[in-house]
């Protein structure tokens, strides 16, 4: 079999391309794999909710094949990729023609759209999901969205994958804190990733000031682009306070430099978009603690394995909670980052990943 695969690649700065790496990495070494081209005997599309895959979403509908969605939720996609009138017809393609007036009233309010719940509830995927083959997802919050959506697809599950890095001596990232004025003994925090309303980090950085009123030993590491500039004027006074180190987006080695110097990463997701983080399983695959939203996205995650915040009014006391807790509790901190790697080294390495789907590919093949 001749595999069409078909995402964004590094260096484009995407948690999908960065996956879209891995993968190819592994199936070229169970078969012939042409990238991003017009041949193959079957098609493997990698979609995401962004600009990145505006061609691959036209591939995909072009010549159908099976559908990776690495975010359940399309709609900030296709705000960006359609006009007023072509977007109300798709909104009624998925919703039905009752629903042209919300169509019109969420076209309206767009700018809303990166913190609206509504925007996530309405995922806009029976399009893509109808013409595919099969459609992969990674959590079972993706798999329910896309049977509301098209309810004759086939569904499959396959956990993210977990390529491991070079393994970061100790003392480099030791000499990482030291450089980046980290007080010795802190429990450093992380928040990594394109910043936007959705990782909840206003609620963070409130959180983070409370922790650190009490008087605990703690820092808080914020790495990544701001993705909002509404987002990043809120958050500007909070960054400026005490104990926040920033720093803007970090290339794959800076990355694990400073994933490997923090003590624990909160990696939380609200409105939900059915997607799971990379961020997230590379965190627990190197054995760091995560602090991760609860709800159907990180249903498949050990209780043991990661530590859940529910979504809405708890969120802050609960993530005030636990942030408190790891401070005072570093040797159950490094416990659940233990279990954290040992379950992604089980269930998301790249080889079992990759087999799987060949095996879904090959029973579409010519």
């Amino acid at each position: 079999m001749t595999l069409g695969f078909h995402a964004p690649l590094p260096p484009a700065p995407s948690g999908v391309a960065d996956y879209a790496a891995a993968l190819l990495e592994e199936l070229r070494a169970l078969g012939e794999v042409k990238v991003n081209t017009g041949g193959g005997d079957v098609c493997l599309y990698h979609l995401g909710n962004n600009a990145l895959h505006r061609e691959i979403y036209r591939r995909a509908l072009a010549r159908p094949g099976v559908v990776a969605l690495h975010d359940a939720v399309l709609h900030h996609f296709l705000l960006g990729e359609l006009d007023r009138a072509a977007y109300m017809e798709e909104f009624a393609f998925n919703y039905g023609e009752w629903s042209r007036g919300l169509a019109a009233e969420l076209w309206e309010e767009r700018r809303r759209s990166a913190q609206d719940p509504r925007y996530f509830q309405y995922p806009m995927l029976r399009r893509v999901a109808e013409a595919a083959r099969a459609v992969v997802v990674h959590n079972p919050a993706a798999a329910r969205m896309v049977a509301a959506h098209a309810p004759s697809a086939r569904i499959v599950e396959i956990p993210h994958l977990f390529r491991p890095p070079a393994a970061v001596p100790e003392s480099q990232a030791s000499r990482w804190r030291q450089r980046h004025g980290i007080p010795p003994g802190a429990f450093l925090f992380g928040v990594f990733g394109h910043l936007r309303e959705t990782k909840r980090l206003l609620p963070v950085l409130r959180t983070f000031a409370q922790l650190r009123a009490t008087g605990a030993h703690a820092a808080l590491l914020v790495a990544g682009e701001f993705v909002s500039q509404d987002l990043e004027r809120a958050a500007r006074p909070l960054l400026a306070g005490p104990g926040i180190l920033r720093l803007g987006y970090l290339a794959e080695r800076q990355f694990w430099l400073a994933a490997s110097a923090v003590d624990a990463c909160i990696n939380l997701r609200s409105p939900a978009a059915g997607e799971t983080s990379g961020i997230l399983i590379r965190m627990m695959g190197i054995g760091k603690p995560v602090l991760v939203t609860a709800g159907e996205e990180t249903a498949r995650l050990p209780e043991d394995a990661c530590l859940r915040v529910p979504a809405g009014l708890a969120e802050e006391p609960a993530l005030a909670d636990y942030m408190m807790w790891l401070c005072e509790s570093r040797v159950a901190a490094r416990e659940i980052g233990r279990r954290a790697a040992a379950h992604i080294a089980t269930h998301h390495a790249p080889s079992l990943a990759a087999r799987r789907y060949w095996e879904l590919l090959c029973e579409y093949a010519g």
